[in-house]
């Protein structure tokens, strides 16, 4: 990929980026609140099976199978999951990309042409960042076909080639905008950023 995008900047004085994670945030509540809930429901089956009204018996009960839970939802994507809402995973994919795009000095390039594409594996959302440069010039709306085209890749396994797509129309865009000069430079790293959760 580091030469693909390689490639792909030799028609553009634009830079492109790729960032993927894990995940955007370690979703430290969501953990809590799944195996808060989970183990209070359980306990009390325990103790109606049982027939018991034990109050130290529920507490132990219900402590046991908390610190276990917690382990287990801390651990599974797929556990955790259940428990973040997607108004929480849009709001922590946004927030993470926008910290990326600062932190790796995307907003730095000398025409401010830096395009972040940051890829968030847990949510199974993308987010395009566009530097001032390019906004100018570029709506939003039209990286919408970029996060659909990557999002799509992930669903179906093909999450390579998607992003092979997905940065070849880039270049196209940006070419557009803003064609190879002569005596430009490359001004960012190719390779693809990859991160943990909560990483910026």
């Amino acid at each position: 990929m580091e030469q693909h995008i390689r490639d792909v900047e030799k028609i553009t004085s634009g830079e492109i980026v790729v960032k993927v994670v894990s995940s955007s945030d370690v979703y430290a509540k969501a953990s809590l609140l799944g195996s808060l809930m989970v183990s209070l429901f359980s306990a009390i089956m325990v103790m109606l099976i049982l027939g018991s009204r034990d109050m130290w018996m529920f507490l132990g009960v219900f402590a046991a199978l908390f610190v276990a839970l917690h382990e287990l939802v801390r651990h599974s994507s797929a556990l955790k999951r259940l428990f973040v809402s997607s108004a929480e995973k849009k709001i922590k994919v946004e927030d993470a990309a926008i910290s990326a795009f600062y932190r790796r000095g995307i907003d730095r390039t000398i025409d401010h042409t830096g395009l972040l594409i940051y890829i968030s594996i847990f949510e199974h959302r993308v987010r395009v960042v566009a530097d001032k440069g390019i906004s100018d010039k570029v709506e939003q709306e039209v990286w919408q076909e970029i996060v659909d085209m990557i999002v799509r890749g992930i669903h179906e396994k093909s999450q390579d080639k998607a992003l092979a797509l997905a940065v070849d129309r880039c270049g196209a865009i940006l070419s557009s905008h803003f064609p190879l000069k002569q005596g430009d430079r490359n001004e960012l790293a190719d390779s693809i950023i990859f991160g943990r959760a909560a990483e910026r």
